[in-house]
């Protein structure tokens, strides 16, 4: 069974960056595409963005579109999460999730297999 542990989090003010990282361990994660979900306080975990397996193609929310990079290593087995220009709507608890294939299936949940624990991201005003 694999295994995701994210890292990475803290408290940042408005406009500032802070990159989350997401280490894999346990299974074939390179050969899987990975994504980001987000859970602020009394929402939904929404989807923020996903990998493929080779890192060639991305996909993002459109409320993170152009301040996000998701980016992997394929041999350190970890996929990271550069956010920039952060926002106080920002603050949430972040996972990193392996779907089972290689492609990115999409911002729906239910198509990722594994889930990390989640770290915190707190965007100050």
């Amino acid at each position: 069974q694999g295994k995701l542990v994210e890292s990475g989090g803290g408290l940042v003010q408005a406009g500032g960056s802070l990159t989350l990282s997401c280490e894999a361990s346990g299974s074939t994660f390179s050969s899987r595409a990975l994504g980001w979900f987000r859970q602020a306080p009394g929402k939904e975990r929404e989807f923020v963005g996903a990998i493929n397996w080779g890192g060639s193609r991305t996909y993002y929310a459109d409320s993170v579109k152009g301040r996000f990079t998701i980016s992997r290593d394929n041999a350190k087995n970890t996929v990271s999460l550069q956010m920039k220009s952060l926002k106080p709507e920002d603050t949430a608890v972040y996972y990193c999730a392996a779907a089972s294939g290689m492609v990115v299936p999409g911002p729906l949940e239910r198509r990722y297999a594994d889930w990390g624990q989640g770290t915190q991201v707190t965007v100050s005003s």
